[in-house]
Parts: structure tokens; sequence; C-alpha cells
């Protein structure tokens, strides 16, 4: 799933170029390239599908040069992810792989321990393969983050003959701060990493049991899914879908989920604040990327700039200070959650200019 417009990271990541085809940490890489990289030795590169909105295809062709143009699925308008995965279920239906098994997951998540995540989703692949079930990966809470949501599981209780996988028993919201410190002393909770892992026929039924409206729109394109006609069909059908989440659609009803505890070094990186996490810190434990930065009485700041620049830091302690492409952001990273209110009066003073 490679969609989203990333505005929690802005100004670094804009509409026209979003965080997953940004290179965050200086590799050369960036998330989407390493996401389809953490893939290729566990599912071949052809049986890869990318969805996409329209307006990022080129740069995914340019990024992932041994992908077809048939392998990008592209979205004419932003539906969530439940239209995105149905799309995704009817073009692998329409390819005849009737026994595929599929995971899913998002094109800007970090994963530090690659090969371990490449153990856990093929038994996954296992516990799926010929069994009605739904699979989650949970992560092993390590601090009580209010940034993620959380699946509630039965650990008493695995699976039958299933090893380490366990009946999920609610999926929680974004907790408060008090809330997220009960979930972590209980050992009870895990954070919800949104990766999945189902049979083409287990998600092919959930669609169908718990968002007909979608499964009727996606059954309209059957024989034009996978050919010529498949452009238009989804240009014309697509946005009709409602805008909801598969965790809304399908996971918070369904009575065949089931999730796998997991520890391999995972962040969604949907904010600044975790980001700084992940990066490696200086003394004064301030974070400096693309960029060098000399700070003078700071502490635990995280500032980017274009490449090339120099910043001077004096007196600022927990701060988000990010530059690009003409736009300075000097916030709270306690308050980050307010950039998307910059984002909307940036556009409102742009469009009064």
């Amino acid at each position: 799933m490679a969609g989203g417009i990333g505005s929690r990271f802005w100004p670094y990541s804009r509409a026209e170029k979003p965080k997953q085809f940004l290179d965050f940490f200086g590799t050369g890489r960036s998330l989407l390239q390493m996401t389809v990289d953490r893939f290729r030795p566990l599912v071949p590169i052809e049986n890869v599908l990318i969805v996409t909105n329209v307006i990022y295809k080129d740069i995914i062709l340019s990024q992932i040069p041994d992908m077809q143009e048939s392998q990008i699925l592209c979205e004419p308008a932003r539906r969530n992810t439940a239209p995105c995965i149905a799309y995704a279920t009817a073009a692998i239906r329409a390819r005849g792989i009737a026994d595929a098994n599929i995971v899913v997951a998002a094109s800007d998540h970090l994963i530090l321990g690659e090969e371990k995540f490449r153990q856990v989703i093929s038994s996954a692949f296992d516990f799926v393969a010929g069994r009605d079930a739904i699979c989650t990966l949970g992560m092993q809470p390590t601090r009580p983050e209010i940034g993620y949501g959380y699946i509630q599981f039965n650990h008493e209780l695995p699976a039958d003959d299933a090893q380490g996988i366990y009946p999920v028993i609610e999926f929680k919201e974004k907790p408060d701060l008090e809330t997220a410190k009960a979930y972590l002393r209980s050992g009870d909770y895990l954070w919800n990493s949104g990766i999945f892992v189902w049979s083409l026929k287990t998600i092919n039924k959930a669609i169908n049991t718990y968002m007909p409206e979608v499964a009727e729109i996606f059954k309209k394109g059957e024989g034009l899914i996978g050919t010529n006609k498949e452009k238009a069909f989804i240009e014309e059908y697509f946005p009709q879908c409602p805008n909801i989440s598969v965790d809304y659609g399908i996971m918070e009803k369904a009575d065949n989920v089931y999730v796998m505890p997991s520890s391999f070094g995972w962040s969604d990186l949907g904010t600044w604040g975790s980001l700084y996490e992940l990066s490696e810190k200086d003394a004064q434990q301030n974070v400096s990327l693309h960029s060098r930065s000399l700070f003078y009485e700071s502490t635990g700041n995280i500032v980017t700039l274009e490449s090339g620049k120099l910043a001077v830091i004096q007196g600022l302690e927990d701060m988000i200070v990010a530059e690009h492409e003409g736009v300075l952001l000097i916030c709270k990273k306690a308050e980050e959650q307010r950039i998307k209110d910059f984002v909307a009066d940036f556009s409102l003073l742009n469009t009064n200019i």
C-alpha cells in the first residue's frame, strides 16, 4: 500500500512526493524501495503488487524499474485501506492464482530485523494456507505508546496446531497515556502493525461478508480487471467505494482473526517523534538528518535540512526543526499532532497569494 500523502512529516513529505518515496536515512533507498527489497527473498517480484494513487505511478516505476506497469494498481481517488485491499484482491483473483496466500504491508514502515521478519511472514503463510483465518502481526510493546492502535489477545489459548499464534479478543483505538501504561503492564496487548496475512479465499469471503457494498462494486469489474478495460472501470467505479479502513471494515467484525506476537525492530514511521526514537543521537540526545548541525545548550531535538546546509541551534529542547523546498517548520515534538493544522493553513495561504 503506497498511496498515502504522509502529511505528518511535512514539510519534508509533500503531496507531490510523500514519505514512502523519500530516503529518510541517507541509505540511497526510499522507504518504498526498502519495503520491496525486504520481500524479494520471500515473494517473486512478479508477484508483488503496489496499490497507489495514480499521480505516483511514474515515481514507482522509476524507483522499482524491474516491476511491470500492470503491477502498479492506480487509484483515482483516496478511499483508505479497505477499498485498496479489495482492489488488490480483485487483481490477484483476475490473475487466476486461486490458492494464493497474501501478505499486505504498508510501504512506509521501517523494519530493522529483516531476516526475522521474513521468518515470521513465512510462518504466517503456513498458518493461513488451507485455513479460513486472518492473521495479523502484533508488535511486542516496548513503551506506553499513544500513537499506535493496540490488539488485545488471549495469550493462554494458542490457535489449534499453531505455535505462537493466538485469537484476537479486540482491537483498541489509540489510547491516552494512562491507558497505554495499563496496556503495557497487563501483557495482554500488542501494537497493531497493520500487516495482514490471509489466503485469497479467506479475504474474498471477508469482503463479501463484511463489506458487501465494496464487493458489489468489484463484481462489476469481473472480466475487466487485468485487461485493457481495467483503467476505465477503476476510474468510474473506485470513487464509489466508501472511505473506510480495513480495521473498521473487516478486522473489528470478523470472528476468525488471529495475531502473531512479533518483535523484529518495527516502526510505522508515522511521525517525526517516531523517526527521532529510531535515529542515532549525540550526547545531548539530539538528532541531525541529511545535514550538519551544531547544538549549544540544546537537548532532545530532531533537525533535518536540505543537503549541504548547516543549522546552528542554541537553547532549544525537544523540538522539530525541518526545512524543505522553501518551508521551515519549528514545532514542539510534544505537539506534532498540530502539523496537519499547519499544513491546512499553509495551503490556504498559498491559495490566497
